[in-house]
């Protein structure tokens, strides 16, 4: 039994209990070293004895083996390995290293790898070690991409000419993540499964980004999950919000019985508990040295840890050389008995000296690996040693170890000054790393491989690649670090426009728009190829939409109008007309015609098969309002990134999607859209995605009457637009908060939100008049009594909508002229241009105003024939509070509205619709989880939800009820 842990030991038999039952439990174990979570860990594993075990501790010195941890994590369920989808299944393979999927019978091993086991290290088939025979040729980089899309944070993409990776294309850690979730949900099918991970700090960030995500999407499978990880360190597991135990000390009288055995005096234990905060290995370690009680002070000169440490050192200390070199080479190659006697024979020690540090309790030595006492124990080692003592031991190391990425790591901590081979050895390990997904540790080995580096070009080349390993790795903030770095050495032109690009690229998705427009302007103006600076311009473009700056968009359109009369190539030439005619469009300039002339010089289908222009091809219908075939482009995308897992791009596509929803009768559809692209862009770090897709929520949120929630989401949305200047974002904020309470009835409560967008607009030089909230404006102000400013504001607006010239502004303006002037036909003539469009929100807004138009010329019979179809409509798509409107303005008339009772649909949560879209589209269950990156248990979860709302118990049903949702009037 656990001393002093009862109360732990409770929380972690619930869990277990819980995934013997079929519900999923995870616990994050956070302490400081000598606390006791390794032992919670064992006695978590005691707990669940008859449950299939999964087990993985991390350790400081494989930090930068790829996948290590995953490998080690997931070894007993690779016989599964064959039962999960075949692009998790290709990801997993890549990343763990593995030649084919495994044979072998669900449950066992059956695991075939190019590592061959030869004294603990990798050795290919062919008896060299692995990554041998793999030359580097450049630099580690993804492919330009443009229109907002670019190197997606942990988004591997194909590389483009002239760059490099090994002998596979790279892996995307968020398809490993997905894979590991399918693969440990499989091998839980007959058994439950517990999962414990230890000194889960020191997994490398691979592994851990694996887990996590494999953590987050845990809900109703037999399976329960505990990490443990040092306080006060650094890794995704520790910053993530999973559910936490913090572990302090023991109480006293645990702390008695934890040392009952070494006769101790009251007194004396009740000073060290004190002393220690009831640490337990603390407690332990200073009562076992009666010398050393002796000489504490009262009061610790330091920190619990680096009082062990030192005693660690100190018991090291007094061993002979020989045991305290042979411990250093034990700390330095990880434990491994093979390459410690190799190294030690190569040092001319006898490997026999650490059976002197086994007797002194520092290290045992079990099946071929030597084991510290601690970590802390390993740590202190390796710090007292002097620096040249540990350049040596490492490059005996690195003599001993027969995997040659391993080899370059140890050589490169042996390294004074620089050494371009060691640095070229470097490279190919992170070319290496990149094909298995592991990018944080690829940015690693490059950024070390620079340091190594004679030249400083040739330094700026390794960093640039070290810079974008990183954010393909979801660090943003270390990859502009390094690419920073680079530029400061001068490098050559096309390494320089690549450094700006990825500094654009991350600044576009998780900083500011204007930085990304700036960097991007720099590196067109540095460019030399048309084609390239028409690339760099068009991402001008992309970031002026979402800074909302018409003006410069205006002249980077102008620039590759110029550029254009030099280049023939039809993808390049569609890629320019369609970034000038959204930059023109941005501007209230017109624009429409170049996006169309776009599309029939190379048809939007055949543009949408390279994955490269696929935004710039679902962009074209959206700014054309063309739902349908916006629509169909946008799914194609998105089951191309669903089957890819490529979660970094998702986002993007799931808000265009909403965007499209939302301007038809599938409000239902656009908040679930919305749904998962918040919580996918929370999850990447993609703060431009996040912004807007909050703003686009609580629009929605703001037609369906839902105030608390519309002022949470703008909140939000509002500070990370402010802070980050996302205009664009913000727009849609002060539209979402304008119409909440023009839906309620609140003119004056609407007005100054309308007013500040007009000016915002107006500054920023964005008129669009799609952007604009004039129509809004126009109403709210006629409430107000203020004709001679809705006057101002309409004549305006309606100027604008005649230039763009389109059925949706065109029908918005006929709206407001027929407010202005009191005419029939324009109200009529707005009908017109609704039926035109697929927007029921703004088709029944026309209808309200003309309803209650008709109701003041007494023409009533006229009126009810408007308000009851709006009524049903805004019914129809859960805008109460606009229902309500109607409904009081056909009352009005002498007619009492029937009020259509909401939806059992309706009462679905984003996530449970998700699911019913895709079982009552025909997925099987397995396929709706691929698609959903969760479980097939978790979506049977979802859906049983889904039928105990509706009343059901049929995928037929479901979607008969689906279908009358979007149907009905």
């Amino acid at each position: 039994m656990l001393i002093g842990r009862e109360a732990e030991r409770r929380a972690i038999e619930r869990l277990v209990a819980g995934a013997r039952v079929g519900t999923s439990g995870v616990l994050l174990i956070t302490g400081e070293p000598g606390i006791g979570k390794t032992a919670l860990v064992d006695e978590a594993a005691a707990l669940a004895a008859g449950l299939r075990v999964l087990r993985a501790r991390g350790t400081e010195a494989e930090q930068e083996i790829p996948f290590g941890g995953l490998l080690q994590l997931l070894r007993p369920a690779l016989g599964e390995l064959d039962r999960i989808p075949p692009p998790q299944r290709n990801a997993l393979t890549a990343a763990l290293a593995l030649t084919t999927p495994p044979e072998g019978p669900p449950g066992g091993t059956g695991v075939r790898s190019t590592e061959q086991v030869v004294g603990g290290e990798g050795v290919g088939p062919d008896g060299r070690a692995v990554g041998e025979g793999v030359a580097a040729q450049g630099r580690v980089v993804g492919e330009q991409v443009v229109g907002g899309e670019g190197v997606g944070p942990g988004e591997a993409v194909v590389p483009g000419a002239g760059e490099w990776v090994g002998r596979r294309a790279p892996a995307d850690r968020f398809a490993v993540g997905a894979a590991s979730l399918s693969l440990i949900c499989r091998y839980a099918e007959s058994v439950p499964v517990a999962i414990f991970v230890d000194d889960a700090q020191w997994l490398d960030r691979a592994s851990s980004e694996a887990l996590l995500f494999t953590a987050r999407r845990l809900v109703a499978d037999p399976i329960v999950l505990v990490i443990a990880a040092r306080s006060g360190t650094s890794h995704p597991l520790g910053e993530a919000d999973l559910p936490q135990l913090a572990l302090g000390g023991v109480a006293l009288d645990a702390a008695r019985e934890l040392v009952s055995d070494r006769a101790l005096p009251v007194d004396l234990v009740t000073q060290v508990h004190q002393m220690v905060g009831g640490n337990p290995l603390a407690l332990l370690e200073l009562t076992s040295d009666p010398d050393q009680l002796r000489r504490l002070p009262p009061v610790l000169p330091g920190p619990v840890p680096q009082l062990l440490a030192d005693a660690f050192a100190a018991r090291a200390d007094r061993l002979s050389r020989p045991a305290r070199t042979a411990l250093l080479v034990a700390a330095v190659g990880d434990g491994d008995l093979g390459v410690v006697a190799r190294a030690c024979t190569d040092l001319q020690i006898d490997i026999a000296a650490l059976a002197e540090a086994e007797q002194a309790a520092l290290v045992t030595i079990v099946d071929g690996v030597v084991e510290f006492r601690h970590p802390l124990a390993r740590s202190a080692i390796y710090a007292s040693a002097a620096p040249a003592e540990r350049r040596t031991v490492h490059r005996a190391v690195a003599s001993a170890v027969l995997d040659a990425d391993r080899r370059a790591w140890h050589l490169s901590e042996a390294v004074l000054g620089t050494d371009d081979e060691v640095a070229a050895a470097l490279e190919q390990a992170a070319g290496h790393a990149v094909e298995r997904g592991a990018h944080a540790v690829a940015a690693t080995a490059l950024e070390r491989a620079a340091r190594l580096t004679e030249r400083p070009q040739d330094q700026a080349g390794r960093l640039v690649a070290a810079g974008e390993a990183a954010w393909l790795a979801g660090m943003p903030d270390r990859a502009d670090d390094l690419l920073v770095a680079a530029l400061e050495r001068q490098p050559p032109l096309p390494v320089m426009i690549r450094a700006e690009e990825l500094r654009a690229d991350i600044a576009g998705k998780c900083g500011s728009p204007a930085s990304a427009r700036d960097l991007l302007l720099a590196a067109a103006a540095r460019s030399v190829d048309p084609q390239v600076s028409i690339g760099l311009l068009s991402d001008v473009v992309n970031a002026c939409f979402h800074l909302g700056d018409a003006r410069t968009a205006l002249r980077a359109a102008q620039d590759i109008e110029d550029l254009l009369t030099r280049v023939d190539e039809p993808g390049i030439r569609t890629l320019g007309l369609l970034s000038c005619g959204i930059a023109r469009v941005m501007a209230g300039r017109g624009g429409t015609e170049q996006i169309r002339e776009a599309t029939v010089l190379a048809p939007l289908a055949e543009l949408d098969g390279d994955r490269r222009w696929q935004v710039w091809s679902v962009l074209a219908p959206l700014f054309l309002r063309d739902s349908a075939t916006g629509r169909v482009l946008i799914q194609r995308a998105m089951r191309d990134r669903r089957s890819r897992v490529a979660l970094g791009q998702l986002p993007t596509f799931l808000f265009y999607l909403a965007r499209d929803e939302a301007t038809t009768d599938r409000w239902a559809d656009a908040a679930s859209s919305y749904d998962e692209a918040i919580r996918l862009a929370r999850e990447t770090g993609q703060t431009t995605e996040l912004a807007i897709s909050l703003a686009g929520q609580a629009w929605l949120a703001a037609h369906r009457g839902q105030a608390e929630d519309c002022q949470t989401l703008t909140a939000e949305a509002i500070d990370i637009c402010t802070d980050r200047q996302i205009h664009i974002g913000m727009a849609w904020s002060l539209f979402a908060l304008g119409d909440l309470e023009l839906g309620r009835g609140n003119p004056a409560a609407a007005v100054p939100q309308y007013e500040r967008l007009l000016e915002m607009l107006a500054a920023t030089g964005m008129l669009d008049p799609d952007l604009s909230p004039a129509p809004e404006l126009v109403e709210a102000y006629l409430r107000q009594g203020r004709s001679e400013d809705a006057q101002v504001v309409g004549r305006s607006f309606a100027r604008a909508a005649a230039e763009k010239a389109l059925p949706w502004s065109l029908a918005r303006a006929a709206r407001v002229n027929g407010l202005l002037g009191g005419e029939e036909r324009e109200f009529e003539a707005a009908l017109g241009w609704h039926a035109q469009t697929l927007d029921l929100f703004e088709t029944s807004r026309t209808r309200l105003v003309y309803g209650s138009w008709l109701r003041r010329v007494r023409r009533r019979i006229d009126a009810r024939i408007q308000l009851r179809v709006a009524v049903s409509a805004f019914d129809q798509l859960g805008a109460r509070t606009w229902a309500d409107l109607a409904a009081a303005e056909l009352k009005a008339t002498g007619e009492t509205a029937r009020r259509r009772e909401a939806s059992t649909a309706d009462e679905l949560t984003p996530q449970e619709r998700q699911v019913a879209l895709l079982l009552a589209d025909g997925q099987s269950i397995r396929a709706a989880a691929a698609g959903l990156f969760l479980s097939p248990k978790t979506v049977e979860y979802h859906l049983r939800k889904v039928y105990m709302k509706l009343g059901i118990h049929s995928r037929g049903e479901l979607a008969k009820i689906l279908e009358e949702a979007v149907n009905s009037e």
